[in-house]
């Protein structure tokens, strides 16, 4: 069955339908990651998105109930160049093509994926539709030119009420602002109980749950469409030990009195290099986002801070340690899922900065 993709910049394709048969319209973005499909359609950092894969296989090992990075994923629609119908894994339990239409999700293959990325990276971000019959092709050259980004992804992903997972060391309020399932899961692997809160909870809910430290997790869209978000933050920070993740990171940094900006084309994949400038060690990084901490906001002295981690890719910021509060936060994912195991250590660290905190209130009991 045939399917097209129309970009806002006039160009047609043609290919071949998967997945869900609505036609869909959004902001057009590339992962280069080669494995990890799965984790990466269901991170809710791409509702909204259409995502294209670079790498020209997609779903040859299937899709299982253990690897989702949410329950309900929201990304618009999936562009590739070959899809599998089949899945060759021992974990194997739904083809790609049955996943994606189980989710709601609309899918295009027979792509040039390779010729969309360069259109990206050399043009930045365009707007896309996935067309599902083609008298509806002219209808949607219209919509393209009207079409605005939405400002409420995060209302969409976060949790509508708090729920809590147990764990007998450390008690952690999780602010969901589109969180991934892996974040909970290295949390607990520490011993830690997860308060998972909405990401309009106030302060002084947060506050009455006597939490032993707090968790900004990542999230999808625009970090200044969250003012209220930050103004919590503000409150907040000083009075716990607190990490951010990816939009988190960003929240922490705006919080602060920095600024954000929107990248050309984004950070998105499994194997970006980043050096942590405290050991001057290499990681590779899992990441997805499509702003950034503005550098030339940063005024070291003013704002307190130490610059922890840089691209190796484009110099820009990874992570940032606050010195007087005992906050720090990363724009990649050291949860990965999909991706290396390198950054674990972050996780290992919070948990430092918790114990450091509980023992100095213990010493003034």
């Amino acid at each position: 069955m045939k399917r097209w993709l129309i970009l806002s910049d006039g160009t047609v394709l043609e290919g071949l339908a998967f997945g869900d048969n609505e036609s869909v319209i959004n902001e057009l973005v590339f992962t280069t990651a080669m494995t990890g499909y799965q984790e990466s359609i269901t991170d809710q950092s791409f509702n909204g998105q259409i995502l294209v894969f670079t790498y020209p296989l997609v779903g040859n090992y299937g899709t299982n109930s253990e690897d989702n990075e949410s329950i309900f994923p929201s990304c618009s629609g999936v562009i590739v160049k070959e899809v599998s119908t089949e899945g060759s894994n021992f974990r194997n339990e739904l083809s790609l093509p049955n996943f994606l239409k189980g989710k709601k999700i609309t899918g295009i293959s027979n792509i040039d994926t390779r010729m969309l990325t360069n259109k990206l990276r050399n043009n930045g971000s365009l707007i896309a539709a996935i067309v599902c019959e083609e008298k509806l092709i002219d209808e949607f050259k219209n919509k393209l030119k009207e079409f605005k980004c939405k400002t409420t992804h995060v209302k969409e992903v976060s949790t509508k009420n708090k729920y809590y997972i147990p764990g007998n060391k450390f008690k952690i309020v999780l602010i969901d602002y589109g969180l991934k399932i892996s974040i909970t899961k290295e949390l607990l692997k520490r011993g830690c109980g997860i308060f998972v809160v909405p990401f309009n909870t106030t302060y002084q809910e947060i506050v009455d749950l006597n939490p032993d430290g707090i968790l900004l997790s990542n999230g999808p869209g625009d970090p200044t469409n969250l003012q209220d978000q930050i103004k919590v933050i503000q409150k907040l920070q000083g009075k716990y030990p607190m990490f951010g993740i990816c939009l988190g990171h960003q929240l922490l940094a705006l919080a602060n009195g920095m600024k954000t900006k929107k990248m050309l084309f984004g950070h998105r994949g499994i194997n970006h290099p980043v050096k942590d400038l405290e050991t001057n060690k290499c990681y590779i990084t899992s990441q997805n986002h499509g702003y950034m901490v503005d550098e030339e906001s940063i005024n070291i002295s003013k704002h307190k801070i130490t610059i922890t981690h840089k691209s190796l890719n484009d110099n820009s910021i990874e992570g940032i340690k606050y010195i007087d509060n005992k906050s720090f936060s990363v724009q990649f994912h050291p949860d990965s899922c999909p991706g290396t195991s390198d950054n674990y250590y972050l996780f290992d660290y919070f948990i430092k900065l918790i114990q450091e905190g509980k023992e100095i209130n213990n010493a003034k009991k």
